[in-house]
């Protein structure tokens, strides 16, 4: 410690050595109670003998300060109260005018002291003892209150079972949870039971067309065996268990080239192609009887019973046809060896008989639509519609499809003169579904196009029905491109015959 020079005389010399013991006798005071220890700042400007204060500064304050009131200081100089203690790093004064020691934050609290601690510290500062006292208190009733809400849904929850008891329920009741493997599992042992009934199989198909629908699962069905129980299904006598067979065959076969392949090797294409065949014969029409003389009511009668069930019989068939035809053609779908099998297997034959047979041309639609992609399918190969960088096994889909010599065959069996029929319905769609067909197969069949007169008369006849629609449609301030869309299809196929 450094004492400040004497200047004016001795009465200030004694004056300053007094403050100077008064001094020491504070700091030690204040080392006993905190603890820590005080170092005097040297004045360097000399002015305490003017009558103001010196500095020091709290340079380690121990962290055991018992029940001790530590002052927070702030960057201004604030009064220390007796028994007071301080912070480390705080700088202490003792104020020479009024005698009193006054604190303030150090330089290096200074020097972090941002305007967000001021905020906190305020914050902070702002809860004075009663305060304190009184949420201490409000937390005890807040924990007794928690408390009596736990005994109360204690004794709610005491009402209701455990969820590893519901479990337990379950479990006795065979209600667990199935992966989509072992459902598959459980519907095939059912639906090879002797004891299942007509109603439980279909209904058994119905959960089995849902689930073939991702890959995996189809895939996984065929490594059940469950594809022979499907096609089982298609030779059943039953027409609603033809039908769910079909259409769950279909949905297996749609995309899926592992069940494609799996379906041609158990012989899947000559099931559907003998089912088609099948359901075409029961189609054909019997003879009714025309005669003019008058019928008694009980001959009246039996002949409308014959005609409703034989009425029956046909729509039946065309369910099963519908479905049928959409298994032929997801299993045909980007598989040229299918397709040539589908050719060799007089598959053309087969739903040229069904063509026709069919007056309500949904069938045919759907045929016609089938043949359609099949060209356009073999097209777009030829013309590098896909890329053989990206397609490492371009070079062998080539190969294959050019043993597919389907435009031929469609040609040698007669379908130039067949699907022009199908513009003769009233339905725009299947219009359009002909139309398309046509275009794809004028290659081969231009000279049976020409030649044949009543399909230039339908043409024309039809390009002037939809050229009228599409002005009424202008007229009413309507925008429809799908009749300007037939038009542009009819117009390309007369300059084609051209």
């Amino acid at each position: 410690m450094k004492l400040i020079p004497f200047h004016t005389g001795g009465v200030s010399f004694i004056l300053a050595v007094l403050l100077v013991l008064h001094y020491c006798h504070i700091a030690s005071i204040l080392g006993h109670k905190s603890g820590g220890d005080l170092i005097v700042v040297e004045n360097t400007e000399h002015e305490a003998v003017n009558g103001e204060q010196e500095e020091v500064a709290v340079d380690d304050v121990e962290d055991d300060e018992g029940d001790l009131d530590v002052v927070q200081p702030s960057e201004q100089w604030q009064t220390l109260k007796p028994g007071q203690a301080v912070p480390q790093g705080s700088h202490v004064r003792l104020n020479l005018q009024t005698g009193e020691r006054e604190v303030r934050l150090g330089e290096e609290q200074l020097k972090y002291w941002t305007e967000e601690h001021r905020e906190e510290e305020e914050l902070r500062s702002s809860f004075n003892p009663d305060e304190l006292k009184r949420a201490m208190k409000k937390i005890k009733e807040d924990w007794k209150l928690a408390s009596k809400d736990t005994e109360q849904k204690d004794s709610v929850a005491s009402k209701f079972r455990t969820m590893e008891e519901l479990k337990k329920d379950m479990a006795q009741l065979d209600l667990l949870l199935e992966t989509d493997v072992q459902i598959m599992k459980r519907l095939l042992e059912q639906f090879n039971s002797s004891n299942s009934t007509t109603e439980q199989r279909l209904s058994i198909l119905t959960e089995l067309e849902y689930l073939v629908h991702q890959v995996d699962n189809a895939q996984t069905l065929c490594s059940m065996g469950g594809l022979q129980f499907i096609l089982e299904g298609l030779n059943s006598s039953d027409f609603r268990l033809q039908e769910s067979s079909a259409f769950v065959l279909g949905s297996a076969l749609a995309s899926n080239p592992a069940v494609q392949v799996e379906a041609v090797e158990n012989g899947a294409l000559q099931t559907l192609l003998t089912t088609l065949a099948t359901a075409q014969q029961l189609r054909v029409k019997k003879k009714v009887c025309e005669d003019d003389s008058p019928l008694n009511q009980e001959a009246l009668k039996t002949t409308m019973t014959w005609k409703n069930e034989n009425l029956h019989t046909q729509l039946k068939c065309v369910c099963v046809c519908v479905q049928v035809l959409f298994a032929v053609a997801s299993l045909l779908r980007h598989f040229p060896y299918a397709q040539r099998h589908f050719l060799t297997h007089g598959g053309l034959q087969v739903l040229s008989e069904l063509f026709r047979t069919d007056d309500s041309g949904v069938l045919r639609t759907r045929i016609v639509t089938m043949l359609y992609d099949m060209i356009t399918e073999k097209e777009l190969i030829f013309q590098g519609g896909l890329d053989p960088v990206l397609d490492a096994s371009h070079d062998e889909r080539r190969r294959q499809y050019s043993k597919v010599s389907l435009q031929e065959e469609l040609l040698e069996k007669g379908w130039c003169t067949l699907v022009p029929q199908l513009l003769e319905s009233s339905e725009n769609d299947y219009r359009e579904k002909a139309l398309q067909a046509l275009l794809a197969m004028a290659p081969v069949c231009l000279d049976q196009y020409r030649s044949d007169g009543s399909l230039q008369a339908s043409l024309h006849s039809l390009k002037q029905e939809y050229q009228e629609m599409i002005q009424s449609e202008i007229i009413l301030g309507e925008e429809n491109s799908y009749f300007e869309e037939i038009v542009e299809l009819i117009d390309a196929l007369q300059v084609k015959m051209k």
